[in-house]
């Protein structure tokens, strides 16, 4: 199976091939901030089975060691890679070619989340990071 996805102008577009790995919440402030959102929807692919297509995207290191890449013409966020979560590419679900199809297992950095939003599903939801929640759940090598 081949999922794809693209910005919102559509000159920056990816690809990956087999299932996600993990579909989560996060609740970060940086998250938030990086897509001017109550909270992110992220999912997690391999990075051996991702390929961007289309124009290549923009990339800032917000952080050592961690790189956000968006689309060059519009400003979409794309997706996010971290040394810490070596062999991932976290890809945003709305840039989901078919984004109903989405499907979350849990939240994270939970304690973060805005008191006015609004929860009120039955996923679990962790206080931490990805790494603090059980790796089970997302998979990847952490550093």
């Amino acid at each position: 199976m081949t999922k794809r996805g693209r910005c919102l102008c559509g000159r920056t577009r990816w690809e990956y091939r087999g299932e996600a790995r993990w579909a989560c919440y996060c609740h970060c402030d940086d998250c938030r901030r990086n897509c001017a959102a109550p909270v992110v929807a992220w999912f997690g692919v391999p990075i051996e089975n991702f390929t961007w297509v289309g124009d290549p995207p923009k990339t800032l290191e917000s952080a050592k060691g961690v790189r956000r890449h968006f689309c060059e013409t519009c400003g979409s966020p794309m997706g996010f890679e971290a040394d810490h979560y070596a062999g991932g590419m976290h890809l945003y679900a709305a840039t989901l070619e078919d984004p109903e199809d989405f499907k979350p297992t849990f939240h994270v950095n939970y304690e973060s989340r805005l008191p006015w939003l609004q929860i009120d599903d039955d996923l679990p939801k962790y206080e931490g990071t990805m790494l603090q929640a059980p790796e089970a759940l997302w998979g990847y090598e952490t550093k």
